[in-house]
C-alpha cells in the first residue's frame, strides 16, 4: 500500500510540536516554525490559484531567502515538483533546463529579471505564471507588467494547511535537481518525497543531530548540497539553522561566533577563503561539534590547519543522484587522511568491477552505490537512466578503491582517466599533489592526444594571487611525488578556471580550448 506522506509534513508536523522555536536565522532575522509553516501554506494557496496541480513543474531562479523555502513545502505538499535553478547559468542554459522540465511556472529574484525577460517568450512556463520577487535593494525595478508580484500575490491567502487535488505517495516525484553540466547538457536527476526522508535521516546520523543544535551554512539552495544535505535535515530534526543570501568568509566565521554554532557546513574552496581571510582566529568557535566540509580536492594542509583550530572536517562523498552517500567519521578525521569515509546507514557503497562484482581491499574499480537514497531517474533520459542504474545500483561514473577498514578512496572520474605508454594515468591524482603547492590556486589536468605514447597530460594551472611559477617549478614539484610517466607533458597558465556551481572545473571546456590552441 503507498504511504501518501510528503515532505511538505516536516513543516506542518515542526509548526505543531516547535511552533515558538527558532527554524531560520536569515540575515539576522528569526523566523519560527509557526511562521514559517504559514508562509509556506500562504505559497501553497496560491500556486492552487494559479492552478498548479500534482505533477506540474515550478521552477525557482533565486538567491537564499525564506520565499525559496515557503515555495519548495509548499510544492511538496501539493505534490508539484520543485525545480531550483543555478542562478549562475545564462539565458541559453536556463531555457534549456526550464523547457526540458516542461516547468508550468517560474519565481525568479527581481536581480534575474533580465535573463527571465530575454528567453520568456521561448518558454514552456504559462503566460500568467511568471512570479516576481522582489528584494531588499530599492535600486532595482519595480514587478514589470508581465509577471505577478509574489509578496502581493501572496499576503492576502489562508493560513491553513492546504489541501492537494489529488494524494502525495512517498514514491511521487519531489524536485528535479539538474547536475552541474561537467559535459553535455545537464541531466535532471529526479527525487522522491522517500528518498528525500532518508536523506534526512542519514544526514541527521552524520552529524549527531542534537534538539539545540545551531547549523551554520552559506550554501546555495539551489544546489542539492544547500537543500537536501544542510536546510532540509536541519529542518527535518527542528534544528535552528542559519542562512545568508549568499557567502562571505567573514561573515561565516562572524555567524559561528554570534549564534553558537555547533554544527558547521562548508565547501573546501569556501574553507579555504575563511581561513586566508583571518577572521576564524579572531571569533570563539569552541562550540563547533561538527564539521562537513570536502566536495572537492582537499590537500592535507586544509585539514591540518583546521584541526590546529580544533575543527575536525568529516570528508563526504555525494552527488545530485545519491547525495550524502560516506563520511569520514570524527575521530578518523586524521588517521584517514584522503578517504571519503565510510558508506552511510542507508546507503552501500562498494568498489566494484564493469559486471558489478566486488572487488577486494586495494583495487582500482567502479564506485557503486545502492540503497533508498539513489535517485528514482534522470526525467526524460530512460536511456540514460538504464545505463546508470542497474538492478537498482547505480554507477557512480567514479573510480576508487576500499582499503581493508571499508574506508573509501577516490581515484577519479572514470572518464577523465587516460593511458600514456600503456598506463593508466588519473589526473586527480596529480591535481591532488599539485594542489599543495603553495605558489598554485587550482589546477586541473585532461588528456591530450601524443604521438610517441598515444596520450599525455596537458595541466592548467591557476596561479595564487601574486605569485608567479614556473613550468620547472611544477614539475620540481612533483619529483618522487608521482611517477615520472603521470607528470604533465604540457602546461599552460591561465588566469580562471571554468567552475561548475560545486566548484568542480569543467574539464570539457578545457578539451574545447586545448582543441582550439592545436587547430
Amino acid at each position: 500500500m503507498a504511504v501518501q506522506w510528503d515532505v511538505g509534513y516536516i513543516m506542518r508536523k515542526r509548526a505543531l510540536l516547535n511552533g515558538d522555536k527558532t527554524a531560520v536565522i536569515f540575515e539576522d532575522q528569526a523566523v519560527t516554525y509557526k511562521a514559517l509553516n504559514e508562509g509556506v501554506n500562504r505559497c501553497a494557496h496560491f500556486f492552487q490559484k494559479k492552478g498548479m496541480k500534482k505533477g506540474d513543474r515550478v521552477c525557482v531562479l533565486m538567491l537564499n531567502c525564506m520565499e525559496f523555502l515557503e515555495a519548495y513545502f509548499a510544492a511538496a505538499k501539493l505534490g508539484i515538483v520543485f525545480v531550483p535553478l543555478n542562478w549562475r547559468l545564462v539565458g541559453p542554459e536556463l531555457e534549456y533546463q526550464i523547457n526540458d522540465c516542461d516547468a508550468r511556472m517560474i519565481l525568479f529574484h527581481d536581480s534575474f529579471l533580465g535573463s527571465v525577460d530575454l528567453i520568456r517568450t521561448r518558454l514552456t512556463v504559462d503566460e500568467d505564471k511568471f512570479i516576481y520577487l522582489r528584494g531588499n535593494n530599492p535600486m532595482m525595478p519595480a514587478c514589470p507588467d508581465w509577471a505577478n508580484d509574489y509578496h502581493k500575490s501572496v499576503s492576502g491567502m489562508p493560513v491553513a494547511e492546504p489541501t492537494p487535488d489529488k494524494p502525495v505517495e512517498m514514491e511521487d516525484d519531489l524536485a528535479i535537481v539538474y547536475t552541474s553540466g561537467v559535459t553535455g547538457n545537464p541531466k535532471g536527476a529526479v527525487l522522491s518525497h522517500g528518498q528525500t526522508y532518508f536523506k534526512c535521516m542519514q544526514v541527521g546520523i552524520y552529524m549527531g543531530a542534537m534538539p539545540d543544535d545551531v547549523v551554520v551554512a552559506q550554501m546555495p539552495l539551489f544546489h542539492s548540497g544547500g537543500l537536501f544535505i544542510v536546510a532540509t535535515p536541519t529542518l527535518f530534526g527542528g534544528l535552528t539553522m542559519t542562512m545568508r543570501m549568499g557567502f562571505d568568509p567573514n561573515q561565516f566565521a562572524d555567524d559561528i561566533q554570534r549564534y553558537k554554532g555547533t554544527v558547521v557546513f562548508a565547501l573546501t574552496t569556501m574553507w579555504r577563503m575563511i581561513l586566508e581571510s583571518g577572521k576564524l582566529d579572531q571569533v570563539d568557535i569552541s562550540t563547533v561539534r561538527t564539521v562537513v566540509g570536502g566536495g572537492e580536492r582537499t590537500p592535507p594542509s586544509l585539514f591540518e590547519e583546521l584541526c590546529r583550530r580544533g575543527l575536525y572536517m568529516q570528508q563526504g562523498f555525494g552527488q545530485t543522484e545519491n547525495s550524502a552517500m560516506t563520511l569520514v567519521p570524527r575521530e578518523d578525521v586524521q588517521r584517514k587522511m584522503g578517504s571519503i569515509g565510510k558508506s552511510g546507514f542507508f546507503t552501500h557503497v562498494w568498489i566494484g568491477d564493469k559486471n558489478g562484482k566486488e572487488l577486494p581491499p586495494g583495487e582500482i574499480g567502479c564506485i557503486l552505490a545502492k540503497g533508498p537514497t539513489v535517485m528514482s531517474r534522470y526525467w526524460n533520459l530512460p536511456e540514460q537512466t538504464a545505463r546508470t542504474i542497474v538492478n537498482n545500483i547505480l554507477d557512480t561514473g567514479d573510480l576508487g578503491y576500499m582499503d581493508e577498514e571499508g574506508y573509501l578512496y577516490i581515484v577519479d572520474r572514470a572518464k577523465d582517466m587516460y593511458r600514456s605508454g600503456g598506463e593508466n594515468v588519473y589526473p586527480a591524482e596529480v591535481e591532488k599533489v599539485l594542489a599543495g603547492h603553495p605558489k598554485i590556486s587550482n589546477c586541473a589536468i585532461i588528456g591530450v592526444p601524443d604521438e610517441k605514447w598515444g596520450e599525455t597530460g596537458m595541466a592548467f594551472i591557476l596561479p595564487a594571487p601574486g605569485q608567479k611559477v614556473t613550468e620547472q617549478e611544477v614539475l620540481d614539484y612533483l619529483q618522487g611525488k608521482v611517477a615520472r610517466y603521470k607528470h604533465p607533458r604540457h602546461i599552460k597558465f591561465v588566469d580562471d578556471l571554468p567552475m561548475t556551481a560545486t566548484m568542480k572545473v569543467k574539464k570539457s571546456v578545457l578539451k574545447e580550448q586545448y582543441a582550439k590552441f592545436n587547430q
